[in-house]
């Protein structure tokens, strides 16, 4: 059995910077034809120059590959002229809520209070990327998040608005609810909960933020992710970071599935008798809410095993040692 993808999409992918990023970006590259970067460095990618020295150092670090970048800026609080400078240079802007998750500190603190920022993103036709949770306990934060995007979706009815890496049942209600609301979701909270992180042993390499949630919310997220519903893409969130801060105390959060994802989705599609939807899911749905063009690429993916490496360099994937029963065999564009 074989399944061929076009122009395969990640809509949230972390490739860092430096060592880092000439490390991760070309195993997003040889499968994907385009990715959402996030903006969230150190310091964050937060005025055009900045944009502009990151975007040549991912196309740089993607060379050779069919791939384009889709730049984001870090929200703040820019003035008009910033805006205008920027849009034609960025698919969005990415909120924060500060410390909300990896380098954040630098985060928004009071979100309904960027209502001029939020007007002029309306005016200007520049999309909104949010990390949704606020500061609660954990396990509520993205459904106490929720009332934040019923108050930004009602008072900014033309902002489009993609609720990231969404993790909840309630998240994705949402997306029948409001017309401007959109989300992303990732692999790995289609497939664990909460209990696979920390119902045994911690699983440090399954730690993430948003964490993952009840087997009743996954089964949410998975049910409109196989049926591909119009308004939900594919946003990976690999989060890559060395093993050393993953296997340590104050774990970084984030779970790095670059390489596997297309393999780890050709096999929970076919389980469910859903691989005709994967390619909505992963490419169609993107390229229509966005309005993107990518390369035109295909994949050809195989009922054939891969064993998942134990690390690439210095950082550990998700299931590092296991196996899949599907495998990327052929890329061509």
């Amino acid at each position: 059995m074989e399944i061929t993808l076009h122009s395969p999409l990640d809509m949230h992918l972390h490739v860092r910077q430096d060592a880092m990023l000439d490390l991760v970006a070309p195993l997003t590259a040889q499968h994907f034809a385009g990715a959402v970067i996030m903006p969230n460095l150190l310091p964050p990618v937060d005025t055009v120059e900045r944009l502009h020295w990151y975007t040549s150092e991912v196309r740089r670090a993607t060379s050779g590959y069919a791939f384009e970048p889709f730049m984001t800026l870090f929200f703040r609080d820019y003035s008009h002229e910033e805006l205008l400078a920027a849009r034609d240079h960025i698919i969005g802007i990415k909120l924060y809520p500060a410390g909300a998750t990896t380098n954040s500190d630098a985060g928004v603190r009071e979100v309904l209070a960027m209502d001029h920022v939020f007007g002029m993103m309306q005016e200007l036709g520049i999309p909104l990327l949010v990390h949704g949770e606020t500061h609660g306990f954990v396990m509520d934060r993205e459904a106490e998040f929720c009332e934040v995007y019923r108050e930004l979706a009602t008072r900014y009815p033309r902002l489009r608005i993609t609720m990231e890496h969404i993790t909840t049942a309630k998240a994705v209600s949402l997306l029948d609810e409001f017309e401007n609301l959109r989300a992303t979701v990732t692999p790995h909270h289609l497939i664990i909960t909460l209990d696979d992180v920390a119902g045994g042993l911690l699983n440090p390499h399954l730690f993430c933020k948003p964490i993952a949630k009840r087997p009743e919310d996954r089964q949410a997220l998975l049910e409109a992710s196989l049926k591909a519903h119009p308004k939900l893409m594919l946003g990976s969130d690999s989060a890559p970071h060395p093993r050393h801060a993953k296997e340590a105390p104050g774990c970084a959060a984030g779970v790095f599935t670059a390489p596997i994802i297309l393999p780890m989705l050709a096999e929970l599609f076919v389980r469910h008798g859903a691989e005709q939807n994967l390619q909505a899911f992963v490419s169609d749905n993107a390229r229509r809410l966005y309005g993107v063009n990518p390369p035109a690429t295909t994949v050809r993916l195989a009922n054939d095993p891969m064993q998942i490496p134990a690390s690439y360099g210095q950082v550990v994937p998700m299931w590092a040692g296991r196996s899949l029963s599907w495998s990327v065999k052929e890329v061509t564009c």
